[in-house]
């Protein structure tokens, strides 16, 4: 397997960018394979990478149909909704709590 080309931040020569950067231009990678890597240098630890693609081989995104949008709807409210109350609580729970904070605060004040 060959290397990647590494660049420095903010020095990826035209013609390349991040996930990120292709789904702000409304594109995606498509199945291409990473064409280089950007390091930023950190002081105490590695440095932070992205990889970067090429743009001409990028697709454009797919367009949202009515049946991902309706479950894309649906996985947001059950993110949503406490397994305790079963109220919406207009937020996702929190993983770390896993019911809504309300429910939380009283099964640590009982306890």
């Amino acid at each position: 397997m060959a290397a990647l080309p590494v660049y420095r931040w903010r020095l990826a020569p035209a013609g390349m960018a991040t996930r990120r950067q292709l789904r702000a231009m409304g594109l995606r990678p498509g199945g291409q394979d990473v064409a280089a890597q950007l390091e930023r240098p950190r002081r105490r630890r590695g440095p932070l990478v992205a990889y970067l693609y090429r743009i001409d081989r990028a697709k454009a995104v797919r367009p949202m149909t009515p049946a991902r949008m309706a479950a894309l709807a649906k996985a947001m409210t059950a993110r949503r909704t406490c397994p305790e109350c079963r109220t919406d609580a207009g937020y996702c729970i929190p993983r770390s709590l896993g019911m809504c904070v309300p429910c939380s605060d009283s099964l640590t004040a009982a306890a």
